[in-house]
């Protein structure tokens, strides 16, 4: 019987989109508001699902517990009030879209995960505004 467990977070972060390779304007026309150089924030919320076979011994996908202490470790305290341009290694090379911040999440758990489970990060940027990244 394969399930998928779901848990809910958030964190709270500041970010800049924009390229260093493009000039005032391009980032102006391509980014809007999101190109503020003083920064802008967001209050991120997240639904990290895993799928996969229900444990005979245990009758687990993965232990919650375990999930809830993982995602706290490799996301919240990694993210949570960070300036994610300056501060977060990934986002050195990455824009730091919803879509790669779901990207870097997803990242963060899959090297804790069992290969047999499936993994897949929702992103809340804003409470209409989501993406979805389960590795592919």
């Amino acid at each position: 019987m394969r399930v998928t467990v779901k848990r809910k977070a958030h964190f709270n972060a500041a970010h800049r989109l924009y390229r260093k390779d493009w000039d005032d304007a391009k980032n102006e026309e391509v980014f809007g508001l999101c190109n503020n150089p003083y920064f802008h924030g967001h209050n991120y919320n997240f639904w990290v699902e895993v799928t996969g076979e229900v444990d005979t011994d245990t009758g687990y996908v993965v232990d919650m517990k375990v999930l809830k202490h993982l995602i706290e470790k490799e996301v919240c305290k990694y993210l949570d009030h960070k300036n994610l341009n300056e501060q977060v290694e990934e986002f050195k090379t990455l824009i730091p879209t919803a879509e790669h911040i779901a990207y870097v999440i997803y990242n963060r758990l899959r090297r804790h995960l069992k290969n047999k489970l499936d993994l897949k990060i929702t992103l809340f940027e804003t409470e209409r505004n989501c993406v979805s990244y389960s590795g592919e």
